[in-house]
C-alpha cells in the first residue's frame, strides 16, 4: 500500500509517494493546469502510478493542498454574491477598520468589497450583546430581499447578524427561510464560518466563504471523478490553513480554511524533518514558480496567526503564520517607465511561462535567467523531461533587458538575479528581524523548485550561517501533507472577566467543544485511540483591543496557572506585563486531532565514496565571472559525502547552488548542510 500528498503550486503540480510498509519516497512533478487544477492532479497520478508500477487500488492515503481559493480571490473569479445583515450594518464592509497596512504607499489601494452595495441587504432583527432577542427576524422582509437577489443573478449568500456568536438562532431562521426561497443558492452563516466578535472581520470572512464555495464545490466534484476515473478507491483530503487535513464534505462548506493551504504543508513538513536532523530553530524558504512563503519556527514549533489578509480582504482563521512576497522562478523581469529593472511581483505562471520553456512565453523570468547564467541545467529540467531552449532565453534577455541597459547578456542576467535575492530577503527579514529574532541564529530551510537555488545567496544577505535543503526540495509542500494530521478548529467568543465563577463557565464550553471534536472525528471514522484535542484561551489584559493565544491543558491547569502563563506570553510578546491589571477571556478553542501513520525520511542508498560528476560554465557575478563548475547529481552523494563550492548540485525537483568557499554535507537523514 502506498501514501501519496500532492501540492498544487502556480506553474507546477508536485507528487510525493510514500511505501506505507517502507517509508520510501517516490517523487513526481508535473506542469499545472491552471483552468482546472484537477486536470494535472489527475494527469500527474496517472503518470506517477505507472512510472513507479503501482496499481490505483493499493493507494490508501491521498492528500492535497490546494491555493483554488486564495486564486478566485485574488483574481476576482468567485460567483455573484450577496450579503444579508442587520439593519444598520450594511456597508460594514465598505467601512472596515481604521488600520491600514501601508499608511504612507500612494500606490496601495483598498480592494473593492467581494460583495456589490445592490447585493448588501438589511433585515430588521436585533440581538443584545449577550444574545438575548432584542426584535425578532422577520421572515416576510427577509424572503422579498432573497427573491431580488435571485432576480438579480446571485448564487450565494452570506448571513452575519449582530452578535450572533452569543445566539445562533436568527441566523439559523434566515438559512431556512433561504432555503426555502432559494434551494440551490448557497448559504454561509458566520456562526458556523467564525462564531467571534468584531463585526467587520466577521463579515469578511464569512463573504469570503461564500464567494468561493459554489466554485470550490464545483472542482472538487471534479476532483473526485477525476481521481475515481484513475481507479482510487480512497476519498481524497485537502491540507488547510491551520496545519492539518480535512475531508472534502468539510472543505466544500467551509473553503476559506483552505487560503495558504500548500505554503502551510511546507511548514509544517520543515518542523518535522528539522526535528529529526536535530534543528529546532528554522525559517523556511519556499520559492515555487510565483511566489516566496516564508515562516519561523522556533523550538520546533511553526508560528500561528488569527488575522491574515488575502488580497487585501481579512481572513480571521487559525492558520500557520506565512509572510508572502511576489518573487518566484516565473516573476517577471522588465524595465519600468523610467528605466529601472523590476522583478516581480507579475508571474508568467505556467502558461504561458518563461521564454525558455517553448510554450509562448516572451516576457524574461527569472527562470530564464537561471538558465542563461548555468545555474539551472541550459538542455533540459525534471530529469530530462521538460527540454528547454537557453539561446531563446538569452535572445530575450538581449532584446528587453541588457541591450537597452547597455549591459552584456549574463552581466544583466545577473542584474535581475541580485533584485530578485533582495526582495526574497525582505521577506525573510520580515519574519525574524522585525519581530526581534536574530536571523543568525537560525537555520535557512530551503525547498520549493527555486529554494535552494537561491538560498545561499539570500543567507548571505541575511546573515545566516547555515542552509539544509531536504531531499528532492520542490516537493517539499507535497511531502509535508504526508506528515500532517487530520484537524478541525473549534472556536466560541466568551468576552468575560476572568475571575472563578468564569473560569468554570470556560472550562464548560471547553469540554462542550472537546465533545464537538469528538463527534466530528468520529463522523470522520477516526479510531478512539488515535483522537488528540489541544486547548487554547484567548485573553487581554481589560481595555486592550488585541488578544494572546494561550495553550493549557484541561484539567491540568488551574486559574492561577493560567493567569500566569498569559502574563509571560504578555511578556513575551510585548516585552512587558501588568500583573496586577485584571484579565479578560475573549475566546474558547480547541483543536480536535486525527492522527495518522507518518514515515520516516529515507536516507540516500548510495554507498559511493566518490560521487559522479560533469562540468559546465556558471557565470558568478562580475568579480568571479564564468567559472567550470563541477555539477552533480544528489543521487549519487550518499551520507557524510562532503563537497567544496562553487558547485551545482542536480535533481529531478530542483538545483542547489554552493558558493565558492562555502561547503556542502549530507548528514545522516540525507540533507544537504551547507555552511555559509
Amino acid at each position: 500500500m502506498v501514501r501519496i500528498g500532492i501540492d498544487v503550486g502556480g506553474t507546477f503540480t508536485d507528487f510525493v509517494m510514500a511505501d506505507a510498509h517502507t517509508g520510501a519516497l517516490s517523487y513526481f512533478k508535473v506542469p499545472s493546469s491552471p483552468a482546472d487544477p484537477s486536470q494535472a492532479i489527475e494527469q500527474g497520478t496517472r503518470e506517477m502510478l505507472e512510472t513507479f508500477s503501482v496499481q490505483p487500488q493499493d493507494v490508501a492515503y491521498f492528500g492535497h493542498g490546494t491555493t483554488v481559493a486564495t486564486n478566485m480571490v485574488i483574481e476576482r473569479r468567485g460567483v455573484k454574491t450577496g450579503l444579508v445583515t442587520t439593519k444598520g450594518f450594511r456597508d460594514v464592509l465598505a467601512v472596515g477598520r481604521q488600520t491600514r497596512p501601508s499608511l504612507y504607499d500612494h500606490r496601495i489601494h483598498k480592494p473593492e468589497p467581494l460583495v456589490q452595495r445592490r447585493h448588501r441587504v438589511e433585515v430588521n432583527e436585533r440581538l443584545a450583546a449577550n444574545g438575548e432577542q432584542l426584535r425578532e427576524l422577520n421572515e416576510d422582509a427577509l424572503e422579498d430581499v432573497v427573491k431580488e437577489l435571485v432576480a438579480d443573478g446571485v448564487t450565494a449568500i452570506a448571513v452575519t447578524f449582530l452578535h450572533s456568536y452569543r445566539n445562533p438562532a436568527h441566523e439559523q431562521q434566515a438559512r431556512r427561510v433561504i432555503q426555502r426561497v432559494a434551494p440551490e443558492m448557497h448559504v454561509s452563516v458566520s456562526y458556523e464560518v467564525l462564531p467571534e466578535f468584531r463585526e467587520f472581520e466577521r463579515t469578511s470572512t464569512t463573504v469570503l466563504n461564500a464567494y468561493v464555495a459554489p466554485r470550490m464545490q464545483n472542482y472538487l466534484d471534479r476532483l473526485r471523478t477525476r481521481l475515481a476515473d484513475v481507479g482510487l478507491k480512497v476519498e481524497p483530503l485537502t491540507f488547510h490553513s491551520n496545519g492539518g487535513l480535512m475531508p472534502l464534505n468539510t472543505v466544500a462548506s467551509l473553503p476559506v480554511l483552505t487560503c495558504l493551504s500548500g505554503p502551510a504543508a511546507g511548514v509544517v513538513g520543515s518542523a518535522v524533518l528539522g526535528a529529526e536532523a536535530g534543528i529546532s530553530e528554522i525559517i523556511t524558504f519556499d520559492v515555487g514558480g510565483t511566489s516566496t512563503d516564508v515562516s519561523l519556527i522556533s523550538g520546533g514549533r511553526p508560528s500561528f496567526t488569527s488575522d491574515r489578509l488575502v488580497a487585501g480582504h481579512p481572513v480571521k482563521m487559525p492558520m500557520v503564520d506565512i509572510h508572502v512576497v511576489g518573487a518566484g522562478g516565473g516573476s517577471i523581469a522588465r524595465l519600468d517607465e523610467v528605466g529601472a529593472l523590476k522583478v516581480g511581483p507579475r508571474s508568467a505562471g505556467a502558461v504561458p511561462g518563461p521564454v525558455a520553456f517553448c510554450k509562448g512565453g516572451t516576457e524574461v523570468t527569472l527562470t530564464d535567467v537561471n538558465i542563461v547564467l548555468g545555474r539551472l541545467n541550459p538542455v533540459t529540467l525534471l530529469d530530462g523531461r521538460m527540454a528547454v531552449d537557453r539561446e531563446r532565453a538569452a535572445a530575450a534577455i538581449e532584446e528587453q533587458i541588457a541591450r537597452p541597459l547597455g549591459l552584456s547578456v549574463e552581466e544583466a542576467a545577473y542584474g535581475v538575479l541580485k533584485i530578485a535575492v533582495a526582495n526574497m530577503s525582505r521577506a525573510i527579514r520580515a519574519v525574524s528581524t522585525e519581530h526581534g529574532h536574530d536571523p543568525a541564529s537560525f537555520t535557512l530551510f530551503a525547498f520549493g523548485g527555486a529554494g535552494p537555488l537561491h538560498s545561499v545567496e539570500v543567507a548571505q544577505e541575511c546573515g545566516i550561517h547555515q542552509v539544509l535543503v531536504p531531499q528532492e526540495p520542490g516537493t517539499m509542500c507535497a511531502r509535508g501533507i504526508l506528515l500532517a494530521d487530520v484537524s478541525r478548529d473549534f472556536v466560541r467568543a466568551q468576552l468575560l472577566p476572568l475571575n472563578e465563577d468564569t473560569w468554570n463557565s470556560v472550562g464548560q464550553a471547553l469540554q462542550e467543544m472537546q465533545q464537538e471534536g469528538d463527534e466530528w472525528l468520529e463522523y470522520e471514522n477516526t479510531l478512539k485511540e488515535n483522537r488528540r484535542f489541544h486547548f487554547h484561551i484567548d485573553a487581554r489584559y481589560r481595555g486592550q483591543t488585541h488578544d494572546i493565544r494561550v495553550p493549557l491543558s484541561l484539567g491540568k491547569d488551574d486559574m492561577n496557572a493560567f493567569i500566569a502563563a498569559f502574563h509571560q506570553a504578555h511578556r513575551a510578546q510585548y516585552g512587558h506585563d501588568n500583573p496586577n491589571h485584571a484579565i479578560e477571556i475573549v475566546n474558547c478553542r480547541v483543536q480536535a486531532v486525527g492522527l495518522v501513520a507518518k514515515h520516516s525520511q529515507s536516507a540516500p542508498k548510495n554507498t559511493n565514496s566518490e560521487p559522479s560528476w560533469t562540468e559546465r560554465d556558471v557565470y558568478f557575478g562580475a568579480d568571479l565571472g564564468w567559472q567550470k563548475t563541477r555539477v552533480y547529481r544528489r543521487s549519487s552523494l550518499s551520507v557524510g559525502t562532503e563537497l567544496a563550492g562553487p558547485a551545482i548540485i542536480e535533481e529531478m525537483s530542483s538545483t542547489t547552488v554552493v558558493l565558492e568557499g562555502q561547503r556542502a554535507s549530507v548528514d545522516h537523514a540525507g540533507n544537504i548542510l551547507i555552511q555559509v
